[in-house]
């Protein structure tokens, strides 16, 4: 079984903002697979794919406490951390570009510090580019507000190559989702940069 978790915020207010491409893309694999997220333990959304292996997440303890869904989601289904990819939105790669890793540190995402926190740095992952906006203004304002009508088309796109990407995750492994979906989609397959 597998664990594919897209952090985010909950409630109205956050959706369709940067910080909230995690959600997008759990929601992308749930409509592909005509799966229902339902309430779990008030602690996270969770649809079980079982003819996939797979079990869906988008916490809703929002972005800075995410671990502790992730840690009792994983603990509840005895999932191994190689075993669970966590999705989500990263200000230091440029708008739509995907990079997936095996391990790795936060890297500055406070919904991953929390991830960190309760299972170890050992845990796939696949961040989303949203670009770090005007290099004036505070970062979390940029990392909360929406994509802009010029962004758009990209941004649909990168949540559908993402979702690509935790598919190729469940049915064959983190190795070759590194290997398609590092390189910018223009280049080459398996052109990592």
């Amino acid at each position: 079984m597998k664990l594919i978790v897209g952090l985010g915020n909950p409630g109205a207010e956050y959706a369709g903002t940067r910080h909230n491409l995690g959600f997008d893309v759990v929601d992308e694999l749930a409509r592909r697979w005509t799966a229902r997220l339902k309430s779990w333990e008030s602690l996270a959304d969770v649809a079980v794919v079982s003819d996939r292996g797979v079990v869906l997440a988008k916490p809703l303890t929002f972005m800075n406490l995410s671990g502790d869904a992730v840690g009792r989601l994983a603990a509840y289904y005895r999932i191994d951390a190689a075993d669970i990819l966590v999705i989500v939105d990263e200000i230091n790669l440029p708008l739509a570009r995907l990079r997936a890793r095996r391990s790795g540190s936060a890297g500055g995402h406070n919904g991953l510090k929390s991830v960190i926190e309760y299972l170890g740095s050992d845990f796939p992952r696949l961040r989303i580019g949203v670009g770090r906006g005007d290099g004036r203004a505070d970062m979390s304002d940029h990392v909360l507000s929406r994509f802009t009508r010029d962004e758009r088309d990209d941004v649909v796109r990168a949540v559908g190559r993402a979702a690509d990407a935790a598919q190729t995750f469940v049915e064959e492994g983190i190795e070759q989702t590194m290997n398609r979906f590092n390189a910018p989609e223009d280049s080459p397959e398996g052109d990592v940069r």
